[in-house]
């Protein structure tokens, strides 16, 4: 309790709590506070990492050159094909914008550069100092919409305006204006989006290949690998399937409400929820097919017995391991702290940047008594409390990783960045792998981790 003592400021007691000391009440999705350097991302960063990943769309960030800079490549988002999201785009406003306006700029760079790359549309980001002189970014957009031929959407995502959810909700309004302007008379009556999965190391090729041999058409990727046109027509699709607890849920609900398309939330993250995120589809469909329950037991079979025997060697080594978490979405959490007990390793901390009083509730309810939960959480709260439970390995994204490393502690990139595929039961068994080589690396021996710990 001392380090928890020394390092949480008075405002920032309401955002943690202990699993088993009394009724959850923590206070979440309010804006950061202000010195506390916190983990979370602005509004502006949150739209980006939800619409970054479109790959054939022009993505133009209307403001100063950093902005574009902190966000370029933010995603490890693979493409199949057209890769115009990998190339940042900025208008790289200057003192004399900022004092005449910059709707000028704004209006040259889109007009050379759709000429220039023929995208299939252009979503154009406001920034802080563009909400504040005042430049109007709808007007502008209608202008080059019309003059080009193709949407140009403006993305409300000024930083200052709340916090990351904020962008996450600007993504989607953003991406709701392409919605029901394709054609969807070839789209089959057994068919879903995917939504909030960004194909980081290529994972949603591995969730389509699942629903192929389901026989389940995707009509779009939201936005992981995705196409203008299939966003355009993903309004045919019969279900949407919701994984980012926060990311492209409000496009979820969008949908539902204009055109009726009912959506369930799941994870790709770990053995159980992998698997009843696939029945779950199934059960949707088994009326239309009613085969499609065999198929999809099959499938979880076959995975299944390829990946317990790989997890019982790990498991030999990791057993009584403890594990931190800390990561964007609350909805890894969940499938995180199920992957570790099939490792034998327990979670003693786990928080997130976008967490909900729901999430947070269901957290309490899945952990052990002690663990600590934690709200939008900052560097110095986030290391005292690997001192205080002695961690063994720390997931987290690459703003947690300098916290892993300086504290001799073992680390596992589970955020934008990574390489290695970790959804699906083979993503669980890569997880296992790398989670064994960060907990039982040699190099442990020859740094001093408790004792740097608890100095």
């Amino acid at each position: 309790m001392k380090c928890e003592a020394n390092a949480l400021l008075d405002e920032r007691r309401e955002q943690v709590h202990r699993t088993g000391q009394g009724p959850i009440d923590i206070a979440c999705n309010r804006d950061s506070l202000a010195g506390a350097v916190s983990q979370r991302a602005c509004v502006f960063c949150g739209s980006r990492v939800v619409l970054y990943p479109i790959a054939d769309a022009l993505h133009l960030v209307h403001g100063p050159v950093g902005c574009a800079v902190y966000t370029w490549d933010i995603r490890g988002a693979l493409s199949s094909g057209p890769e115009l999201h990998r190339l940042s785009f900025t208008t790289d406003l200057q003192e004399t914008d900022v004092i005449f306006g910059g709707e000028k700029k704004l209006e040259a760079a889109l007009d050379e550069l759709i000429d220039r790359h023929g995208p299939q549309a252009a979503f154009v980001y406001s920034t802080c100092i563009v909400g504040l002189i005042g430049d109007d970014l709808e007007a502008v957009c209608r202008r080059m919409e019309e003059k080009k031929g193709i949407p140009v959407i403006p993305v409300q995502s000024e930083g200052f305006k709340g916090n990351k959810r904020e962008g996450y909700n600007a993504a989607c309004k953003a991406m709701f204006r392409l919605v029901g302007s394709g054609d969807t008379s070839n789209v089959s009556k057994v068919a879903v989006n995917i939504l909030g999965d960004f194909n980081l190391a290529g994972e949603i090729w591995i969730i389509r290949e699942y629903l192929e041999r389901m026989g389940v058409e995707v009509v779009a990727n939201i936005t992981g690998d995705g196409r203008v046109e299939d966003i355009r027509r993903c309004h045919g699709a019969a279900l949407n399937v919701v994984q980012c607890s926060g990311a492209t849920l409000d496009l979820a609900k969008m949908m539902e409400e204009e055109y009726g398309i009912p959506y369930i939330r799941v994870s790709y993250l770990g053995i159980e929820d992998m698997a009843d995120s696939l029945y779950a589809i199934a059960d949707h469909f088994s009326e239309i097919d009613p085969d499609i329950t065999r198929r999809t037991s099959e499938l979880v079979k076959d995975e299944l017995d390829v990946l317990l025997p790989g997890l019982k060697d790990f498991r030999k080594d990791l057993e009584g391991k403890k594990a931190a978490i800390y990561v964007g979405g609350a909805f890894k959490a969940f499938s995180l702290i199920k992957a570790f007990r099939h490792l034998g390793m327990q979670v003693v901390m786990v928080g997130s940047q976008t967490g909900t009083e729901e999430d947070y509730r269901e957290l309490e309810a899945i952990t052990d008594p002690g663990t600590i939960i934690v709200d939008d959480s900052n560097p110095l709260e986030l290391s005292a409390f690997i001192k205080e439970k002695d961690v063994d390995v720390f997931v987290g994204g690459v703003k947690e990783r300098p916290i892993a490393f300086k504290l001799g502690v073992g680390f596992c990139d589970h955020n934008h960045e990574r390489k290695e595929a970790l959804e699906g039961f083979v993503g669980m068994y890569n997880f296992a792998r790398e989670i064994h080589a960060s907990v039982m690396s040699p190099v442990w021996k020859y740094v001093p981790r408790r004792e740097a710990r608890n100095a």
